[in-house]
């Protein structure tokens, strides 16, 4: 059974005290109301981390992420964080090639391989995100392309590797644009990836790998989402910085 999962990424959101009241809003709601067997992730800004470890116990409903790291161990890197730092607090989740760090840090298929490598060496799951343009979309092989993102980051991985990362599927022309793919265009895509994984890994893998849809989800459209069969979960931008609705958002997974 493959696990069921909604992420919350709050990018660059919230001050310090903001974050403190939507953690612990969330974490409550989650335990009054979430009474299925998905599992919630929470990806707040790095700077929160340490603190949010203090809100969320390890092996819970409830687990941390983070939202990007750097492909080295240690080093002269100014301002980047590592796996090996994530895990030393207690992060279990990593967030990887989110379209807005492959638009505007010009992340490479290969270096997301090397970073998929050093989430995995320190025992974090990764979250990788692929996803197409609206122009792909449009006037393009979008499902060759999202295919190839596949397998230039993940391909190079063992079988017993592989079966430990999370898929997101993004279409870049839905994330903030209020623009999100039809349930059946999301299902489609979903479709081709787990074909995808097949092809590589065989159909037991694939058919255990969790793939998160992750353009603009919200309360609204969650449910019919999560309702098509190759729909595991959400990774949840804008609708995950509200308490309520995020809360909506995974009821509609449980």
């Amino acid at each position: 059974m493959r696990k069921k999962i909604v992420a919350g990424n709050w990018k660059m959101n919230k001050t310090f005290e903001e974050a403190k009241a939507l953690l612990s809003e969330v974490i409550n709601m989650v335990k009054d109301e979430v009474t299925g067997d998905v599992q919630v992730v929470l990806c707040p800004p790095s700077l929160y981390l340490t603190t949010s470890r203090q809100y969320i116990a390890p092996g819970g409903k409830i687990s941390l992420g983070a939202q990007n790291c750097h492909e080295k161990a240690s080093g002269a890197y100014t301002g980047e964080i590592s796996a090996p730092m994530l895990q030393s607090i207690g992060v279990e989740y990593v967030i990887l090639g989110h379209s807005e760090r492959r638009q505007y840090f010009e992340e490479t298929n290969a270096q997301l391989a090397e970073k998929v490598n050093s989430v995995l060496e320190n025992g974090l799951t990764p979250i990788f995100c692929c996803g197409e343009s609206r122009d792909l979309r449009e006037n393009g092989d979008y499902i060759g392309f999202v295919k190839d993102q596949l397998t230039e980051s993940l391909f190079h991985l063992s079988a017993e590797s592989f079966s430990k990362v999370v898929i997101a599927y993004e279409p870049i022309w839905a994330i903030g644009t209020g623009l999100t793919a039809s349930s059946a265009q999301a299902q489609d895509m979903h479709f081709e990836l787990r074909q995808h994984i097949a092809g590589q890994y065989g159909d037991e893998v694939a058919q255990e790998t969790s793939i998160l849809y992750g353009g603009s989800a919200n309360e609204k459209n969650a449910a019919e989402l999560f309702a098509q069969p190759d729909v595991d979960g959400g990774l949840i931008g804008g609708a995950s910085l509200k308490s309520r609705e995020f809360t909506n958002v995974i009821k509609a997974r449980q």
